[in-house]
Parts: C-alpha cells; sequence; structure tokens
C-alpha cells in the first residue's frame, strides 16, 4: 500500500514538472478575489480547460493557490490545418478602422452610430465580446454594408500525454446545482460552453430550469443512465374524490385586527408615511372619494389628522401552521365545533391520460409537461395549507376532485353534477379561465364562491367568481394612482407599437406627458430634458421593448439626475430589461419601481413556511407551491369566521406569504383582487416594497 501510495506522489510530482516545462501550459498564481472565470478571460481559454487540468479548483480557489493553465488553442497549434483556414480567414477579412471604447458605450450603441449591424461588429471583436467593452479599449470597425462572417471555432491543441497521466480524473463529471434566478444563458457563459451544448448533456432541462437541478457539464457518467433525474416528482396516480376531515382538536381563536365602526365609518390617526395613495388603497375607496369625507385633506396628509373612513378590518394570519393565533378587540372567535364548512379544490392533474402509461412514459410526461408539474406544485403548497389549517383547529372539510381540464375540453359539468357542490362553502379551481366561469355559472343560484387562483385573463363577470390573480390592467391602474397622489411630474416615453397603454393613460391620466420620438423611432432628447420640472419629483414611465429606446432614455435620466429628482418607472413586465445590454447597475441607480403580483417574504413567517414545505417535499417552493398555499389558506380563513365568504372579502384584506388579497367588486357582477405590491430598486441590488 505504501509503494502504491510513494509511487502516485511520484507520478504526481513528475506530472506537475511537465506541466509546469511543457511549451503548451504555463502555471498561475491566484491572486485575492479571482475567480475562474476572470481567469480563463485573462488566458483566452474556457473555464472548462482549467477545470479540467485542475479538477480540485471546483472547490473553489484560494490566494496564492497554483493552478496550470493551457495556452490559447489557437497559438497552440500555429501550424496545424485549422490554424491555416484561421489566418486565411483574417487575410481575407475586410477593411475596417479603429475605435476607442467611451464609457457606457456597447456594442448596440456602437453598431448604431456607425450604421453597422452588431452581429458585424461581434464577429469583428470576439475577443472583446466574450470578456466585455472596457473604457479606452480599441475595437474594429467594418465598412458599412460589408458583411463580416463569423470567424470559425478555434482547435484545441492535442494535450500532451503527461496531461493524461495526470487527469485521470478528468473523465468525471463536473457538475453544477441550479441556484435562484440562475439562467441556462449564464451557466453556459460560466463554463464556456454554449446553451445547446448544456441542454444535450441534461434533456430534462429542454423546457425549464428547475431550482436545486444537478446539471451535467462536462465528463463521463458516473452513474448508471438509468437512475432518475434530480427533482423528479414521483408518478401521478388518479386522485378521487374524497372528503379529508380536519378533526378540531382544541377551541383555537384567530387573529384580528378590527377598527371599531359607527353607523359604516370610524375614525382613523393618519401615521407616518401614510399618503393618499396608501389610505385609498387601505380603505378601498378613490382620492375624490376621501377627500369628500375629509375636506381639509386638500392641504396635504399630516400625522395626527383623525379621518372619517369607511369602517373595515384586517385578517392578520400566520403563514406556519405552528402559531396558534389569539384574538384581539372582542373579535368573534372560530365557529363552534359543530359548524364544519366545506372546501373543494378543483385542480387539473388530468390522471385519465396517465393512468394506462407505462413508468417510463410517466417518467417522460413529468420532465416535459410544465402544466402538469405547475399542478403538482400548487398541490403541494395546498397541501401546507390544509396541515395548517389543522393546525389551528380548524373545522373543514376538504374535498379533492380533478378537473381534468386542457385547452379543448374539461369534467368541471360532471364533477358539478356528481358531487352536490351546491353545498359547498367555497370552490378554489379550475385553472383554465373558460371552467371557472363554467362552475360559477352552474352554482351562481346556489351562491357558492368559486375562487379562480391562476387565471390573470380578464373574463365574464359572475356574482360569485373571484379572481385571486391580479390582472396586469389594475397593475397599472396602482402604479399611476401611486405617482398621482405623490402629485409627482409623469413623463411617458411610449413606444408607437403600444397603442393600448398609450391609450389607457391619455384616457385615465390625462396629466401625463409624452415625450416625443424622432422619425427613426430614436427618443428626442431634447424634448424629454424640456418636461423635467425642478420642484417635483419626476416619475419617467418607460414603455417599451426596444434596446436602443431603453438605452437612449436611461443615459438622458442617469445625466439629469443632478439637475432633477428622477425615478424611473415601468407600468408592466419588461423581458428586454433582462438582457445584458441594459445593465442592473443603472437600473438600481434609477431605482426602477414596478408593480407585482408577488413579494419576497423573509420574515420569520414566511422562512416557516418554506422551511415546512421543503420538510415535507424534500425541495423549496417555488412560485406555483407558495401561490398553492397562499390561495388555500386565505380562503380557509375566511369560510371559517362567523361572516360569509361573500362579507368577508368586501370588508377585510389579507397578507399570505407572497401574495395579496384585497377584493373589491368590479363593475356590476364580478370580484378581481387589487393586491399589487409596488416595489423598488435599492442600490445595494435588493428590492423594497414602497405601499
Amino acid at each position: 500500500m505504501k509503494k502504491i501510495l510513494i509511487s502516485f506522489i511520484a507520478t504526481a510530482w513528475m506530472t506537475t514538472a511537465v506541466f509546469a516545462q511543457d511549451k503548451n501550459f504555463t502555471k498561475h498564481t491566484v491572486v485575492k478575489g479571482e475567480t475562474i472565470t476572470q481567469i480563463a478571460s485573462k488566458y483566452n481559454v474556457t473555464p472548462h480547460d482549467i477545470y479540467t487540468l485542475n479538477p480540485d479548483a471546483q472547490k473553489g480557489l484560494k490566494e496564492n493557490d497554483v493552478i496550470i493553465i493551457p495556452k490559447s488553442a489557437v497559438k497552440a497549434s500555429a501550424n496545424t490545418e485549422s490554424q491555416q483556414i484561421v489566418n486565411a480567414s483574417k487575410n481575407s477579412s475586410p477593411s475596417y478602422r479603429n475605435h476607442t471604447v467611451k464609457a457606457k458605450e456597447t456594442f448596440f450603441s456602437i453598431a448604431r452610430d456607425y450604421n453597422i449591424q452588431v452581429g458585424d461588429l461581434k464577429n469583428l471583436n470576439t475577443e472583446a465580446f466574450a470578456a466585455g467593452l472596457k473604457v479606452g479599449q480599441t475595437i474594429k470597425i467594418p465598412e458599412a454594408g460589408v458583411s463580416v462572417p463569423a470567424p470559425p471555432k478555434p482547435v484545441v491543441a492535442p494535450k500532451p500525454e503527461s496531461a493524461v497521466v495526470s487527469n485521470a480524473n478528468s473523465e468525471k463529471k463536473i457538475y453544477h446545482i441550479v441556484e435562484a434566478k440562475e439562467t441556462k444563458f449564464g451557466i453556459a457563459k460560466k463554463y464556456g460552453i454554449t446553451i445547446e451544448e448544456l441542454e444535450q448533456r441534461n434533456p430534462g432541462i429542454q423546457n425549464s430550469l428547475p431550482m436545486g437541478y444537478k446539471l451535467i457539464i462536462s465528463g463521463l457518467s458516473e452513474e448508471p443512465q438509468t437512475q432518475k433525474p434530480i427533482a423528479e416528482k414521483p408518478p401521478v396516480e388518479k386522485p378521487k374524490p374524497v372528503t379529508t376531515e380536519i378533526v378540531r382538536d382544541e377551541v383555537v381563536t384567530t387573529e384580528t385586527v378590527r377598527t371599531l365602526t359607527k353607523n359604516g365609518y370610524a375614525n382613523y390617526e393618519v401615521k407616518d408615511g401614510d399618503t393618499m395613495y396608501s389610505l385609498s388603497q387601505y380603505f378601498n375607496i378613490s382620492q375624490d372619494e376621501l377627500l369628500k369625507l375629509n375636506p381639509t385633506l386638500s392641504s396635504g396628509v399630516k400625522t395626527g389628522m383623525i379621518l372619517k373612513v369607511p369602517g373595515r378590518g384586517q385578517i392578520k394570519v400566520s403563514s406556519a401552521s405552528s402559531v396558534v393565533q389569539k384574538t384581539v378587540n372582542n373579535q368573534k372567535p372560530l365557529l363552534p365545533n359543530t359548524t364544519k364548512k366545506q372546501l373543494v379544490l378543483m385542480l387539473p392533474f388530468n390522471a385519465a391520460k396517465i393512468q394506462s402509461d407505462t413508468l417510463k412514459t410517466i417518467d417522460t410526461r413529468l420532465k416535459k409537461d410544465a402544466f402538469l408539474n405547475m399542478t403538482l406544485d400548487f398541490y403541494a403548497g395546498a397541501l401546507v395549507a390544509i396541515d395548517s389549517a389543522k393546525t389551528l383547529g380548524l373545522n373543514v372539510d376538504v374535498k379533492i376532485l380533478d378537473s381534468e381540464e386542457s385547452k379543448t375540453g374539461s369534467s368541471v359539468e360532471a364533477l358539478v353534477k356528481n358531487n352536490d357542490l351546491s353545498k359547498a362553502d367555497a370552490i378554489i379551481g379550475p385553472f383554465y379561465q373558460q371552467y371557472a366561469e363554467k362552475v360559477a355559472d352552474l352554482l351562481k343560484d346556489k351562491n357558492v364562491p368559486v375562487i379562480s387562483p391562476m387565471s390573470k385573463e380578464v373574463g365574464k363577470p359572475y356574482p360569485n367568481l373571484y379572481q385571486a390573480m391580479p390582472t396586469t390592467e389594475y397593475g397599472k391602474v396602482a402604479i399611476f394612482e401611486y405617482m398621482k397622489s405623490l402629485n409627482a411630474n409623469i413623463i411617458v416615453v411610449s413606444d408607437p407599437k403600444k397603442v393600448a397603454n398609450k391609450d389607457f393613460v391619455m384616457t385615465h391620466y390625462p396629466q401625463a406627458k409624452f415625450a416625443a420620438l424622432l422619425d427613426n423611432g430614436a427618443l428626442d432628447v431634447n424634448d424629454l430634458k424640456s418636461l423635467f420640472e425642478k420642484d417635483k419629483k419626476n416619475f419617467v414611465v418607460l414603455d417599451s421593448e426596444r434596446t436602443g429606446l431603453i438605452l437612449g432614455t436611461t443615459n438622458v435620466l442617469l445625466n439629469e439626475m443632478s439637475n432633477f429628482n428622477i425615478q424611473l418607472v415601468i407600468m408592466e413586465q419588461n423581458d428586454t430589461l433582462d438582457f445584458e445590454e441594459i445593465s442592473m447597475k443603472r437600473l438600481t441607480i434609477l431605482k426602477l419601481l414596478y408593480p407585482s403580483f408577488t413579494r419576497e417574504n423573509n420574515t420569520p413567517e414566511g422562512l416557516a413556511f418554506e422551511n415546512e414545505y421543503k420538510e415535507k417535499n424534500k425541495v423549496f417552493p417555488n412560485q406555483f407551491a407558495v401561490r398553492g398555499f397562499d390561495v388555500t389558506f386565505d380562503t380557509l380563513m375566511r369560510i371559517t369566521q362567523y361572516k360569509s365568504f361573500e362579507a368577508s372579502v368586501s370588508e377585510v384584506k389579507s397578507e399570505q406569504v407572497e401574495s395579496r388579497f384585497q377584493y373589491a367588486q368590479k363593475g356590476k357582477d364580478g370580484n378581481e383582487n387589487r393586491g399589487i405590491y409596488l416595489m423598488e430598486y435599492q442600490d445595494d441590488l435588493s428590492v423594497k416594497q414602497v405601499n
């Protein structure tokens, strides 16, 4: 054994010496704070090249570590046929001129200034594109109208025999565990591979990238090919309509914060931070109605003022099943033992389609069927809510029914008919808006509340239908009402394609100003500057998905921040802001403000839910699991009050793990959730809730 160990050490020493001496390799001493990506960029190699020669580097780098770096593949194979092709390509490349990179310039802006294609610019400056532009750097500018082909991929020089000896384990897998908010693009770039290569090595991420998934970056498999992928869910068996009785072991009360009412109104003392907008949202009335009740508000909202407001209350609930709640302000406790409530969950398991599948086809379905996975996650979150209700002693029967939904059909009519759902106190589901409306229509005469948990569609109004997901349209209302409440100067930079949004602003908020665009669609910089006001907060609403218009507008705002009080705003989700061309830094400096259906919850209650879910399911909850908990727990709390569900939603708003439930009647019939969060970017890259 000792001889073997000595032999291994000697071989390792000799191999290291060979590496150090070989002309195709060099040594690098790690300095403080250096990363593999930075080192790879410095030597014009990929992180994978470094990991291959230095397997221990996967565990992390320390200051003064010495690692072996392969010299640039192009240099190592200067006399190969491939290199001759590269040289020929360079010799035949079109003429170009030089450009020195200035501050805040991007490939997009440079291409626009020289009237050339971004792709041609990147093909002529591949190294600069890989490492990123730096101020003062010189890049090549091709002639306008001349196409620059992409250079051929360099051929990696064959490794010397010593590399094979030293890296006997280099064929083992390099893994990466997916973290929250990571993307395929970011992971592929980190390891110097393409997205296509990443997907080929990990077929299970073709349609999604689950957090916690163990990705294969390179190497041969260490495990049998029959091993199931990580984060895989168990096969689904067809759920049968069953009644789950939650036994009430003891009388437990719920904590409810109430404002005592008198003749439909109550007195409210204004607190620090209250605004016209926040007060109108909390008491569910318009700002004009609030002014009519309190004319003194015309001079501004002041701390300590006593206002006349509609009487309303607020349910305060815990996200953790282990926390028992108490009653305050003489609020009545939960229903007595003798009164039992019934909750029905109609979820699209579509188990009939899976029942005849083999384990292999079920495995494939679970990998590729995003709708089924969403359903299972929602269901898992709902089960945690039901367990929480049990701990709190809520006296409820829960039925789980398979709605067998697809875009073309469902079984909801048969479920309503065969299960006597007219006696249900509330129904959560179906997922598709059209089937939620069908159930509401079938049960409207019995006044059974039907909660549509996932759809953002603005569908047909029914008096017993409740849209639990706020609409995008109301998100726009919330953001503009907030800006209006601050008596701010509202400026809109509107893309010509955003006709509906422009009509919305002009119709409902005529005080907003629109910045002019030039004939080519670019921003009229001078016109935008002329719209700023010195003595007011200037909210600039950017409504465009064009990278050029976004960069042009934000450049103006950054330059004018020293002269005016400016904040950037968007009125709906904008995926273009996630592109690398638009840095996170400029969005944080401008404190981007946007409407959101959810918030991040790091409170003890939010963490308690997360830990409880992880304990039950061995993974952290995703957005659909949290949604399942929030909708189910909110509904359970409402149907077990002395008031009916209908009375509860008209008087009480609640806040769960990530969602706010503030129902309001929409038109003559129908009910919508107006629980919108307004979120703001901070300098430390965190997001702050402002309402």
